[in-house]
């Protein structure tokens, strides 16, 4: 057990990380028409009825008036074998989409292809939350395929240990 004070921000990141969660991209349009998407393993659902999701970003992304401006995005949940995906939308890239393979959705926002789901989502709530922006999405369309999600826990990229369920 770890006694060190409670507000130790890296010690309170590193507690965080021992919880295991997908990893997506969130993708929109930036008013200027230029495509954003980011790194983001804030992802959860909220309500089945309507379908609402939320995802929070960071005040401080160079890409926070992109998603406050459009009023929509999509959530890209990735595969296994787009970790690549992963770390290009986390760095400071300036083009993230030069060789990366999207189409456009419903509202002509990129969909990257190959995911194991897509939510594409009109932003219904935005709220300042410590130092981050929380977005609550009202699901419009989403899609699922027979893909393995990428996992990200303590740290590191994982995957899960068997596709088939757990005997408890």
């Amino acid at each position: 057990m770890n006694t060190t004070s409670p507000f130790d921000r890296l010690n309170f990141r590193k507690a965080l990380g021992c919880f295991g969660t997908g990893v997506t991209v969130v993708t929109t349009k930036a008013s200027d028409s230029r495509l954003v998407g980011v790194t983001a393993n804030s992802f959860s659902s909220v309500s089945l009825e309507p379908a609402i999701v939320l995802w929070s970003l960071q005040k401080t992304s160079p890409n926070l008036s992109a998603y406050d401006d459009c009023g929509r995005f999509v959530i890209n949940v990735l595969s296994l074998s787009q970790i690549e995906y992963s770390k290009r939308f986390a760095s400071p890239v300036p083009d993230k989409f030069n060789g990366v393979d999207y189409a456009l959705g419903i509202h002509d926002l990129p969909v990257l292809n190959g995911c194991a789901a897509t939510f594409e989502c009109r932003t219904i709530q935005r709220l300042d939350v410590g130092d981050h922006i929380l977005y609550l999405g009202e699901v419009e369309a989403y899609q699922h395929q027979n893909q393995t999600a990428l996992l990200y826990v303590q740290g590191r990229y994982a995957q899960s240990a068997s596709a088939e369920p757990h005997p408890a």
